[in-house]
């Protein structure tokens, strides 16, 4: 009897899932990197041109992406899953084809720094128009609907200060007002959190963060149903050309075995790490989802299985901020995230650089906070690079 790897546990569909042998019974997943694919026959062409089965040119598929999409299509518990050759281009892509002119989208004010440039600056070339509001109030999301409404936006938890939404609930806005919700759960990565099980339509990555780990490629995905994901996505993502590289979806398709046991470690070095951070004298404030005094304990706690890897705190001002940067000796400044190595950044500097200043102290981020990714270094070893650098800052 063949087993069904949706019955599997993470780990096994991690390591396991979408895998597909060629005759010569490689266990590395073969790297078919090939633009085009040859027929048997005109016929054979004809045939898979209608939509039979098989390959016709990598834009439209390729069997490592393939691979790659079924893995991580079974550890989302979703139908379907496209790659793309970025986050970023996931995040167009998830909201292209569900909007049209005329169409009206509301969003979590708290968003990465290019997604609100798609959305305030792209979007609206389109005639779309996008209300903000505040992710965690439930009325704010009610009152924003209008007739045209068509689909919301969150990020949970929220770069860069690591807000969660009510995935569950908002979602259940939405669809009342008959709009799709698409949620964006890179913090979260599959190990920690669903939303497709939540009630969310479609689901986001950034696979250049968690699902790569190690600082390679870039990658994206979007995840949801199979007729939703065929209605919105497919043609688009065929005629528009974000598919995702052959070699980068190997590489990700590597990245995903090890992505639960990396991601494990990382969060417990993050716990630590945090309330080392939370308990120094220079620091104002410290969030981490994984924390007791984090805004949204009590619902981190219902929808989320681990508080992640990322941590934010408040030096007071850039100087303070910049100080604590430049004392660090392991920890690498950087804009990246979820890799192996530990890195942090000044979002008003870097990640939201192109948000307005009035946009940004919308969501609390003022100058002086850092957001920090936490690695697979040694926690002992971070803690003192850390404190050492709190101390100074």
């Amino acid at each position: 009897m063949a087993e069904d790897p949706r019955d599997w546990e993470l780990e096994t569909q991690a390591v396991r899932g979408g895998l597909m042998r060629t005759e010569f019974g490689e266990i590395s997943e073969a790297l078919f990197l090939t633009q085009s694919f040859a027929y048997e026959s005109a016929q054979s062409a004809d045939d898979r041109f209608a939509g039979g089965p098989g390959f016709i040119y990598q834009r439209f598929g390729n069997p490592t992406t393939q691979m790659f999409e079924d893995r991580l299509a079974l550890l989302e518990g979703a139908e379907q899953c496209k790659a793309t050759a970025s986050g970023m281009a996931a995040v167009q892509l998830s909201l292209m084809g569900l909007l049209r002119a005329g169409d009206h989208l509301v969003a979590g004010r708290a968003l990465f720094g290019s997604c609100r440039w798609i959305i305030s600056e792209w979007l609206p070339r389109f005639g779309v128009e996008t209300t903000y509001v505040d992710a965690t109030d439930l009325n704010a999301w009610k009152n924003a609907v209008r007739p045209n409404t068509k689909v919301f936006l969150v990020e949970s938890p929220a770069n860069p200060l690591l807000e969660v939404t009510d995935v569950a609930a908002v979602a259940e806005i939405a669809h009342a007002a008959g709009a799709k919700l698409v949620v964006d759960n890179v913090f979260a990565t599959p190990i920690f959190q669903k939303p497709l099980k939540l009630g969310a339509d479609i689901v986001v990555y950034s696979a250049t963060k968690h699902i790569d780990g190690q600082g390679r490629v870039l990658g994206g995905a979007i995840l949801g149903a199979n007729e939703l994901m065929t209605s919105a996505y497919k043609d688009m993502h065929r005629h528009t050309g974000p598919a995702l590289s052959p070699f980068n979806a190997w590489v990700l398709l590597k990245g995903l075995e090890t992505l639960e046991l990396r991601v494990r470690r990382q969060t417990e070095t993050a716990a630590t790490l945090a309330d080392a951070i939370a308990a120094h004298s220079h620091v104002k404030r410290a969030v981490y989802p994984g924390r007791a005094d984090h805004p949204q304990a009590a619902l981190v706690a219902k929808q989320m299985t681990g508080g992640g890897n990322v941590i934010a705190f408040d030096l007071g001002d850039r100087s303070a901020a910049w100080r604590f940067l430049d004392a660090l000796e392991i920890v690498d400044i950087s804009n990246n995230l979820g890799d192996a190595k530990s890195m942090a950044t000044h979002p008003c500097t870097t990640t939201h650089r192109s948000m307005p200043e009035a946009e940004r102290l919308e969501i609390g981020l003022t100058e002086g906070w850092v957001r920090m990714s936490v690695g697979l270094e040694g926690a002992a070893d971070l803690t003192r690079d850390v404190t050492r650098a709190l101390d100074r800052a």
